[in-house]
C-alpha cells in the first residue's frame, strides 16, 4: 500500500477531500509501538479495505497538525468516509475490532 507523507496541514486537507476513504495514521519516529502497528496496519487495510488511502504525519515534524487534530497520543489513527472524520483510535488497537468497526461503512460506500 502506497504511503502519502504529510507535512502541512493545508496538504491533510487535501488528502481527506480528495480520497472516499482516508486513513491518517499520526506518531513519531521514537514511537516503538508505531513503528510495530503501522506495517501490521497497511497490510491489513491492503487485504481488506483496498480502497483505502493511507497519509503518514510525523508530530515531531508537523506540531500545527497535532494541535489543530487533537492528538494527544501516539499512534493515533484516523479514518475518514467522504472528508469527515468517521472515528479514530488510539494508543491500544486492536486490529481485530478494527476489521469489524471498518466493514460496515467500508461495505455501504463501496459494495
Amino acid at each position: 500500500m502506497e504511503e502519502v507523507i504529510i507535512e502541512h496541514e493545508n496538504e491533510l486537507n487535501n488528502f481527506i477531500s480528495d480520497n472516499e476513504f482516508a486513513v491518517v495514521y499520526f506518531s513519531t519516529a521514537e514511537c516503538n509501538v508505531c513503528k510495530v502497528l503501522k506495517p501490521k496496519l497497511k497490510s491489513l487495510l491492503a487485504a481488506e479495505f483496498p480502497n483505502a488511502k493511507f497519509g503518514y504525519v510525523d508530530l515531531m515534524n508537523s506540531k500545527q497538525i497535532k494541535g489543530q487534530q487533537s492528538i494527544f497520543t501516539v499512534p493515533t489513527i484516523i479514518f475518514y468516509f467522504n472528508g469527515s472524520e468517521s472515528f479514530r483510535e488510539s494508543r491500544n488497537i486492536n486490529l481485530s475490532a478494527l476489521t469489524g468497526r471498518l466493514s460496515r461503512p467500508y461495505s455501504l460506500m463501496f459494495d
